[in-house]
């Protein structure tokens, strides 16, 4: 799909060889505060999902993608849509780099191939996030993409012993 293509990376369906790339992601401590995760996930248990990655956004509500870097194939993050609605049109937006690929551009042509996908595939009207206010990184990246800020959720994730507020940004499709 020419959509999902970009320059330096693409955005692919998952495959059952994603696996322990997965694995690695999903028991990264330290991506648990913002994948709202608590406890560790069982490759078995995520053998069990990615078996039924088949299932169309409409029927699941959600869609996670693979980024892959598009000169070897290297999976480098996910990006996810989740709470898709198709009747009022929305979805909110999920994105992750392996802390070993970030600052490179990747998580911002993502976007831009999502965005572009669902407001163009999809024909969502708009797209929302959920940021703490102190991930400077995704808040500049989304303010970027022209996302606005519509609200704070105050003291609304406890994190390592301390309440954080959530920013909630959304871009409407004009």
């Amino acid at each position: 799909m020419q959509t999902l293509k970009g320059t330096h990376i693409n955005l692919r369906a998952l495959e059952p060889e994603d696996l322990t790339f997965l694995y690695t992601i999903e028991n990264n401590e330290s991506f648990w505060e913002v994948s709202h995760t608590q406890t560790p996930f069982s490759k078995f248990l995520l053998k069990q999902y990615l078996e039924n990655a088949y299932m169309d956004i409409y029927e699941a509500k959600q869609l996670r993608l693979i980024i892959e870097l598009n000169n070897n194939q290297q999976p480098i993050g996910t990006i996810d849509l989740f709470d898709f609605n198709p009747q009022h049109k929305r979805a909110g937006i999920g994105v992750l780099i392996n802390p070993e690929y970030q600052k490179n551009g990747y998580a911002s042509e993502a976007l831009d191939l999502l965005i572009n996908y669902c407001f163009s595939h999809l024909n969502l009207h708009q797209l929302y996030v959920n940021i703490t206010d102190d991930n400077i990184n995704s808040l500049h990246l989304f303010q970027k993409k022209n996302f606005t800020k519509i609200g704070i959720k105050k003291d609304w994730i406890f994190s390592k012993g301390q309440f954080k507020n959530e920013v909630l940004f959304q871009l409407i499709n004009e």
